[in-house]
This record gives structure tokens, sequence and C-alpha cells, in this order.
């Protein structure tokens, strides 16, 4: 049977770069040049499901830490689709991450399959799609290229569940992308990536102090795609963030529901102006 000859196993980076394509298929816009960054969060921590040499199925099972990691990239090709090999696949990503606290950002229509598996819905992030505005950065805004990287990563961390340090190197750093940094009373008070993606541009993360630095940030990385479509996914547990999307004409255009298996984390959701990704959190 079909069935008795689906394998599971570990990805390679050019494998992972084929589930992203499988993933701008699905509609999902992935970034230009995620792989990259995605793999070095945890290498062991993406499986693809093969039968005889073809390629079938995918999920990320990050493990940031001992206490946290996060699902993504669950795609199973259409033509294999029902037949029990997503199932598969999906337990061996949970398998793969144990007794973590486990994140996903969830299409609704699956939120009551994802409830099965003892995830609890925290939250909604919100795509809003725009254009890119031309504005030139403050005195106070400055590329994260002159910031420490261990000041990002302690910033960072403050708005996200667990250190990623592998990962937020090559996400601030390669190529088609952007980061700014807002600097207070000589402090760094928020920070921003955007990155060119299949279609457009997308901004995230975008963490901030408050919401005037948020703006001041999505302006500067808004400018670095002049004229383009821009997307922000918002989490609506923030009204300010959904107000600083709409107050540039950006209009919803999916949502999905970010969930937990073991409670939402103790970070601070008025400070997350945009998510940095739905992927990998």
């Amino acid at each position: 049977m079909t069935a008795d000859r689906f394998t599971i196993r570990s990805m390679s980076l050019s494998d992972l770069e084929l589930a992203l394509d499988w993933a701008a298929t699905e509609g999902w816009n992935p970034g230009i040049n995620d792989a990259n960054a995605f793999f070095a969060a945890d290498p062991g921590g993406f499986l693809m499901g093969e039968i005889d040499g073809e390629l079938i199925s995918s999920i990320s099972a990050v493990r940031y830490d001992d206490t946290f990691g996060f699902v993504g990239l669950y795609i199973v090709k259409p033509d294999r689709r029902g037949q029990g090999f997503g199932l598969r696949t999906w337990n061996a990503g949970l398998q793969l991450l144990g007794d973590r606290n486990v994140a996903l950002d969830g299409v609704v229509a699956q939120v009551e399959n994802y409830r099965k598996f003892g995830f609890q819905a925290a939250y909604r992030h919100i795509r809003y799609e725009g254009v890119g505005i031309a504005i030139a950065p403050p005195d106070n805004v400055v590329s994260l290229k002159n910031i420490p990287f261990t000041d990002i990563l302690q910033y960072d961390r403050q708005h996200f569940p667990a250190s990623r340090p592998a990962f937020l190197e090559q996400w601030i750093n390669p190529p088609a992308r952007a980061g700014y940094a807002y600097i207070k009373n000589g402090n760094l008070s928020g920070y921003g990536v955007i990155r060119e993606c299949r279609t457009g541009f997308k901004i995230g993360p975008l963490f901030a102090d408050d919401a005037q630095i948020a703006e001041t940030l999505f302006q500067c990385l808004s400018s670095f795609s002049f004229g383009k479509p821009i997307f922000l996914d918002t989490p609506d547990a923030n009204p300010q963030a959904i107000a600083l999307a709409e107050s540039y004409g950006m209009k919803p255009v999916f949502e999905c529901v970010r969930m937990y298996n073991r409670g939402t984390p103790n970070i601070d959701i008025a400070h997350i102006f945009g998510v940095t990704t739905l992927e990998l959190g």
C-alpha cells in the first residue's frame, strides 16, 4: 500500500526552499530569502514526507529552546490530501517538539482541528495590505547595522517567547531587506525589518515601546518599498497596531489565529505592532 511506503525525514536546506515554494503556491507569500534564516533557527526542526522519492508533505517544528517551539509550513501536496499523510506529518512534528509550549498561526477553518490537539486561541493576526510611502528617516532612527547585535537580541526577547539569536542574525542581514532601530534617550526603543517577498514586501517584526515609535519605524520601513505593495501582520489584541495599519489606508486581506498548547506566554502584546513571520512566529 502507498501509505506503507510513506516516510518522514529531516529536510535539507534545498528541501526547505521547496517547501517555501509550496507555501507560495498556497498563497502564503514567503520572503525571497527566508530559507536561510528559517533553517538557522533549528536545522533539525523541518520535516519532509515522501513516497518512493516523491516529496509530498512538509512541516516546521522549530525548537527555539527547551521551553518553546513553533509549528508552521504544514503542507500536503493537493493530489495527496485526504489520505492520512498530513496527520502523520503533523504527529511527527509534535513529537519532535516534545513537551514544549508550542505555538502556531492557524487558518480560521482549521482552528477546531487544532483544538483537538490541545491548542487554544490567544488572538488573531490580521494581514493588512497597502502601498509603500516615501519618507526620510529622522535622526533618532538608524540602520540595524549600527546597533550591537546583543542589544537587538535583548530587545527582541522582550517581545518573543524565547531567545532566537541564530534566526535573528540571519533575519536582519540578508539582501533584499532593511532594518531600522529607534533610539530614545540612548536606548533601543523599537525595531523593525522589511523584506522582499514573492509579491511586494512584508514588514516584520515591528516591535516598539509605544504607538508613536511604531509609526515612525513603519514610515521608514515603508520607504524601502516606495510605491510597491506592503503587508503587515498585526495582532488584533493590540488595537493600536490595527489603528496604525488603517491610518495608512491598509486593508485586511487575510487572517489567522495564534494558538498555544500550554498557555499564552508572558509577553507585552501592546508593544507588538507586526509579527515577525506567520511561519516561525
